[in-house]
């Protein structure tokens, strides 16, 4: 999994005037104003079906009391973790006891009777709480994730949450749908989020306060995943003491995950995380800072709102370099974001694409019509597209956004992390590049792209997938017409002496705002 199989890409910009978005409705006209406020109304499809559904309403108020209890009763078997030093309370970190809406999609829960309730922790998946201390002796909520069968050698992904109002239960449906896929997986709440401690011993703060917890905390954590019992976790062993808690010494599930795979998945701040932390042993970025290997591990990376821009570092802040395949997924109106009143720039999302692509690294990227950032965390009553259209099966079935975002994510680590004969192996390009079966929820204001290799060695280069991309990969370009082999190879030329000219300066720009989950 050490190749990257990197391919060359070229610099189309140029191109953009033909490419089919922006499309539909020309502006400024009253119907593109109604366009508009169809896509914006996708936005109350999540909650409106919520609000409707008695069963989904019972079955959130239900799971918020257990969760409730059950964060209770730790207090109660360990006073510690509502004392000082922790800075535990009833409301720090936010979504501390996992109540109401911090339940997250409140069917996916061992005792739920449908698919992805008691039949998937008993049959399908094996589950074990961890606790572990961080770096700074703060301690740390998470759960180990893997298929319930003898399988061994597992590739794996370790799933880091958004901050503030994020806890890992509202990434559940990204651990099940990987479990189901064959992997080991962690999830985990950062220091300052859930149910791991607001503070260290020291103070030091979590989640929004200290952002770099989402890089830091991530390479401890990846330490964890990857301790085994000849290999234990080494901050527990610095941190021996600090508080009466029993904490977990090594992975449980460490002998049945492969140590060569290794994905990252991460939303929101955790999205700025994966992005830093795959770039540590790249040239114009940090050495790997584990303590357990010495090289970074990071095969593939999943972005979701969104992958970071690439940018030199700046005082604390590490450097985040194109070193391994990575896939963004974008949202179209963020965080409260209000409908549009003219035309965005449609190649705006695809400026980390775009870095990764010239250095010669695979990548995707692609924009979730009528999306806000709320398709990836699961947190009922938010503004989001439709995640729960249907209980009848005791489960959140259907939707909009996050049946996209699922597929792609387990579609893209499926194309870097499996290997022959594994599930998921043979069909991974395929599933990427079913593009009939997923472009109508593509946005039409956004341009979504790709520039990889498939497992043939073809290149799959496309700068607007949503106007049409033929069998070789070229650029869809006069509304899905391909571009010439020797244009590509004369681009991919001009590209690279622009690299070039450029040089490491061209790191530097454009770097992502850490906005909150």
């Amino acid at each position: 999994m050490k190749s990257r199989h990197a391919i060359g890409a070229a610099a189309l910009l140029a191109f953009g005037s033909a490419w089919a978005i922006p499309e539909g409705p020309e502006y400024p006209s009253a119907e593109w104003l109604q366009r508009e406020a169809r896509n914006y109304a996708r936005t109350t499809e999540g909650p409106a079906e919520q609000a409707l559904n008695p069963a989904f309403l019972l079955r959130l108020e239900l799971q918020s009391l257990a969760n409730f209890t059950e964060w209770s009763q730790r207090a109660l078997d360990d006073p510690s973790w509502l004392l000082l030093p922790s800075g535990n309370t009833l409301v720090t970190p936010l979504c501390s006891t996992w109540a109401e809406q911090c339940a997250g999609d409140p069917f996916r829960y061992p005792g739920v009777d449908g698919p992805n309730g008691t039949p998937f922790y008993e049959i399908e998946a094996e589950v074990v709480p961890v606790v572990i201390y961080d770096r700074g002796c703060a301690r740390l909520s998470g759960r180990v994730w893997a298929p319930r069968d003898a399988r061994s050698n597992l590739p794996a992904v370790i799933i880091e949450n958004g901050s503030i109002q994020a806890p890992e239960t509202l990434y559940w449906w990204a651990a099940q749908a990987l479990v189901r896929a064959g992997y080991g997986v962690m999830t985990f709440d950062p220091r300052g989020q859930g149910r791991s401690d607001q503070q260290t011993p020291a103070g030091e703060q979590g989640s929004n306060a200290n952002s770099a917890v989402f890089w830091e905390g991530l390479v401890d954590v990846i330490d964890f995943f990857r301790s085994s019992s000849v290999r234990p976790y080494p901050h527990n062993l610095a941190c021996a003491g600090t508080y009466p808690t029993e904490v977990t010494a090594f992975n449980p599930h460490g002998h049945r995950i492969d140590p060569d795979r290794l994905g990252l998945a991460g939303h929101s701040l955790g999205a700025t995380g994966v992005s830093v932390v795959q770039s540590y042993g790249a040239d114009g970025a940090e050495p790997w800072p584990g303590l357990l290997d010495r090289d970074n591990p990071v095969d593939v990376i999943v972005a979701w709102d969104s992958l970071a821009t690439p940018r030199a570092a700046s005082g604390s802040v590490p450097a985040i370099v194109p070193r391994v395949p990575a896939m963004g997924q974008t949202s179209e109106y963020g965080i409260g974001g209000v409908a549009l009143s003219a035309p965005p720039d449609p190649e705006s999302h695809k400026r980390a694409y775009a870095a990764w692509r010239d250095a010669g690294v695979p990548v995707f990227q692609l924009t979730i019509q009528g999306s806000t950032h709320f398709e990836w965390s699961l947190i009922p009553t938010f503004p989001s597209t439709s995640w729960c259209a249907d209980t009848s099966n005791d489960a959140c079935e259907g939707g909009w956004g996050q049946p996209l975002a699922e597929h792609y994510t387990v579609a893209w680590f499926d194309r870097w992390l499996k290997r022959p004969g594994e599930p998921g192996y043979a069909d991974a390009d395929a599933r990427l590049l079913a593009d009939a079966d997923w472009v109508e929820r593509y946005s039409f204001y956004w341009r979504s792209a790709r520039a990889f290799a498939d497992r043939s060695g073809r290149a799959r280069h496309c700068e607007d997938i949503r106007a049409g991309c033929d069998d070789a990969g070229a650029t869809g370009v006069d509304g899905g017409a391909a571009i010439a082999p020797a244009l590509l190879l004369f681009l991919l030329a001009v590209a690279r002496l622009r690299r070039s000219a450029r040089g490491q300066d061209a790191r530097a720009v454009d770097a992502q705002a850490t906005c909150s989950a």
